[in-house]
């Protein structure tokens, strides 16, 4: 079976957000086509998003069958670090074209979670990675990765019931998506720490016995 390389995930994941755009410019109406066209492409920069960092964690706590999912990480970071140019591009164009864009906080707030995104995107190159000490790599992609996750958290929480019933229930999914990552990455790393604590005490006890075998031979 062929196997997609990185950069054809890329560009599916950059052509699937730039047609959602296309379509919605061809089937709504002009006052509805950018906003919805901005919430469609951040559901799918977050869709990729989440497989990106949650497939480590699933197969942490649930075992093999999500292994898959995690050797992808990285390809499903890339896509949505790739699909997200479009969600940029409309997000510029409001800027430029509306007399009351979204006030400087907002701006900054949602800048650094693109800075992180773009920062994590090109050190996600192995030999730039590499340079760096395995620690301080770990806690940067840690950080980067929970800010996006709050990022879009934050994003999705405009849950309002003027909006109709439907629009209440897609935003509460996305709610419940956006906060279960954060809570997966955590109890995967407590799994962790605990199995590395058990096998740390098994392998004291072992020693234990084995230097006891040790010593009853050297007295016989």
């Amino acid at each position: 079976m062929h196997r997609r390389t990185t950069s054809q995930w890329m560009a599916a994941a950059f052509g699937v957000a730039l047609a959602m755009v296309i379509v919605i410019r061809l089937a709504e109406g002009p006052g509805e086509r950018v906003a919805m066209a901005l919430r469609a492409t951040a559901r799918w920069s977050f869709f990729l998003f989440w497989l990106a960092s949650a497939g480590g964690a699933l197969t942490t706590l649930f075992g093999s069958r999500f292994q898959a999912l995690a050797k992808r990480s990285r390809d499903f970071g890339l896509a949505f670090a790739s699909a997200h140019l479009v969600h940029l591009g409309l997000v510029a164009w409001i800027y430029y074209s509306s007399a009351n864009p979204p006030k400087q906080p907002t701006l900054i707030f949602f800048g650094v979670a693109v800075f992180w995104t773009y920062l994590l995107a090109i050190l996600s190159v192995k030999r730039l990675s590499a340079k760096l000490n395995p620690k301080v790599w770990r806690f940067v992609r840690t950080v980067g990765v929970e800010y996006i996750a709050f990022a879009f958290l934050v994003d999705f929480n405009k849950i309002s019931f003027q909006d109709g019933i439907a629009s209440v229930m897609i935003y509460l999914s996305l709610l419940a998506l956006a906060a279960a990552g954060p809570l997966l990455r955590i109890a995967a790393v407590v799994k962790r720490q605990s199995e590395a604590r058990t096998l740390g005490t098994r392998c004291t006890c072992e020693n234990v016995k084995q230097k006891h075998v040790c010593d009853a031979n050297d007295r016989q």
